[in-house]
């Protein structure tokens, strides 16, 4: 784009628009050529007008791309959608939802820094706190998602840090995100949310109190199982030290991925809803049934955090997990019976998946870990995708008459 061009009308106005419409426009930018929908750059680097130019825009005193490990025009359409979305300042993209958790550590604690996480967090989290993080002087202690007096309790003049799923993978489990950030604000500590369950789409942490929000975009911001990424959103003062760490370190979202998730976010509302009414009825129906002894989703009146998933949440996600009786050789008997669903471990997919989380997602974790998690060997996590609703009930009787 030449410093002479101006977009004009060829570029919407989004002032006061409304979700679904920033989901579909926001962060577009046309180019000369007038294109309609979002390009894609693949581009490694960008060329400049003199060496002036150059040597100004990589001590960042003009904007312009210079290096696509930080700058690149489709990355930054994300960014800027996500942002609008979230109701955020900025967002950062990132490779992998695994390497947005560590970009915000890495580029917000330091050494003898103390990071309070919840209990029920993806299992790859655990280790990524307790196998790497804690190498370089990271504290970590863990704490039960939806005790507030028990994260009250552990803090420490040193904590930095508070970092929560709601609700949690793969358990559904929630905290009152506007009360732990207020616990977290008083003692000037910040507080992440993932919410990869939710998508803004259905819930906005940002504007409940959170400082900062993160996705791995590879589930439902994609929704089709085609792309890695991830993405990290909040307030610029923190989002500029994030961007120092990618230009530094380099967990880079790629430009074809970075297009990939703009493109989902255009159906983003309306997958969450149809994928949520789904993953209710399933868990109503899984609830009578006599191989069942419980099945986890917030949607139901059952869930202890019903009343907590309404307020914060506009609808209840697709996730739904339940324990067989019979332990794992039961769950693996159900999960082998099914012949619609997909064995997978990923989620967020239009494709229903179903896993067995003991042995795959949870697998690396101590048996006491899992314990402290609450993943039992009888779990099995179903992540409902598009199909028709009587297809899935059938795939699970199939399933379930196995045992």
């Amino acid at each position: 784009m030449t410093l002479e061009w101006d977009a004009g009308r060829l570029d919407s106005d989004l002032d006061e628009a409304g979700f679904d419409t920033l989901a579909v426009r926001a962060g577009q930018r046309r180019s000369p050529e007038g294109e309609h929908g979002e390009a894609l750059f693949l581009t490694s680097s960008y060329v400049f007008r003199t060496a002036a130019d150059a040597a100004a825009r990589f001590a960042g005193e003009v904007p312009g791309n210079v290096y696509s490990r930080y700058t690149n025009p489709t990355v930054r359409t994300f960014e800027e959608r996500i942002a609008a979305l979230e109701g955020a300042e900025q967002a950062v993209a990132t490779a992998s939802g695994m390497s947005a958790i560590l970009s915000i550590v890495m580029s917000l604690c330091s050494g003898g820094d103390h990071v309070l996480v919840s209990r029920s967090v993806f299992g790859s989290t655990i280790s990524l706190f307790e196998k790497y993080l804690k190498r370089f002087g990271v504290e970590v202690d863990y704490v039960p998602l939806a005790d507030l007096d028990a994260w009250q309790a552990a803090f420490k003049p040193t904590t930095k840090l508070l970092f929560v799923e709601s609700p949690s993978n793969p358990l559904a489990e929630l905290v009152d995100i506007a009360a732990l950030a207020e616990i977290a604000h008083a003692h000037g500590a910040l507080l992440a949310v993932d919410n990869c369950f939710c998508t803004p789409a259905l819930q906005q942490p940002l504007k409940l109190g959170a400082d900062i929000v993160m996705h791995s975009a590879t589930k439902y911001i994609d929704g089709q199982g085609r792309g890695m990424g991830g993405v990290v959103a909040g307030r610029s003062e923190q989002m500029k030290e994030v961007v120092g760490f990618l230009r530094t370190a380099g967990p880079t979202l790629s430009p074809f991925n970075a297009w990939l998730f703009i493109k989902g976010l255009e159906t983003l509302r309306i997958r969450m809803r149809a994928q949520s009414d789904s993953a209710l009825q399933l868990a109503l129906w899984l609830e009578q049934q006599p191989q069942v002894e419980r099945v986890y989703y917030a949607g139901l009146p059952s869930h202890p955090q019903h009343e907590l998933a309404k307020r914060q949440q506009s609808a209840f996600g697709a996730v739904v997990s339940f324990e067989v009786k019979g332990g794992r050789d039961a769950a693996w008997k159900v999960i082998d019976a099914t012949r619609v669903v997909s064995i997978t471990t990923n989620l967020g997919d239009t494709k229903t998946t179903i896993a067995h989380p003991a042995t795959t997602s949870h697998g690396r974790l101590t048996p006491q870990e899992r314990g402290n998690a609450g993943i039992r060997d009888s779990l099995i996590r179903l992540a409902v995708g598009l199909e028709e609703l009587q297809d899935l009930k059938a795939d699970l009787a199939r399933g379930l008459a196995a045992l």
